[in-house]
């Protein structure tokens, strides 16, 4: 049995439509992992608000979390040397508290199509080089999943946000990557 975790999320409505830090505490839990979810996500916010918000910093640094999940802003992200800049920070105080940070790559709209979902990894990716921190691909998975099953409905009714089957995929994801990080007990 893997040790009970505890994991902080922190972006805006990314992270909480369909209560995706819920879903991902259910994987987790389907996979012998207890985790404990808390989540700070205010809609359209990016990562520069997150930095001036007293409780962000203190939820990392004193919430005893193993890891942190960080989604930045999406459509549009905004400039992206901005989203690089905080993006260190809040890695940085991740790193300072003794959590994972673990990026959240999210997906392109549905109007501006995969095409697009190059330009929005490689900001993910490029953030990942130089922190050395984790990455769930979600974006890219995103549009795999929508090649094989063009069935299934991501997008939620705005084109934007993920469906429930949407917000289930990008938890998946996120739990991959945790879970492959996670120690199991002695």
């Amino acid at each position: 049995m893997r040790k009970k975790g505890r994991v902080l999320f922190i972006g805006n409505s990314h992270t909480f439509y369909n209560d995706m830090p819920k879903l991902f505490a259910d994987i987790c839990r389907e996979n012998g992992c207890g985790v404990a979810v808390t989540m700070l996500a205010h809609g359209g916010k990016g990562w520069d608000f997150h930095l001036k918000e007293p409780e962000v910093r203190f939820n990392i640094l004193y919430g005893g979390y193993d890891a942190v999940v960080l989604q930045h802003t999406a459509h549009p992200m905004g400039d992206l040397d901005v989203m690089e800049a905080c993006g260190k920070e809040l890695v940085a105080w991740v790193a300072q508290s003794g959590a994972r940070p673990i990026l959240y790559m999210t997906w392109t709209a549905r109007e501006d199509g995969e095409a697009a979902q190059p330009q929005m990894a490689e900001a993910y990716r490029r953030l990942q080089r130089q922190t050395g921190c984790e990455l769930a691909p979600v974006g890219e998975v995103w549009w795999e999943y929508h090649g094989k099953h063009p069935e299934t409905e991501l997008y939620d009714g705005d084109g934007r946000h993920a469906s429930l089957a949407g917000s289930r995929l990008a938890a998946a994801v996120i739990a991959d990557v945790y879970l492959k990080g996670k120690p199991t007990e002695a």
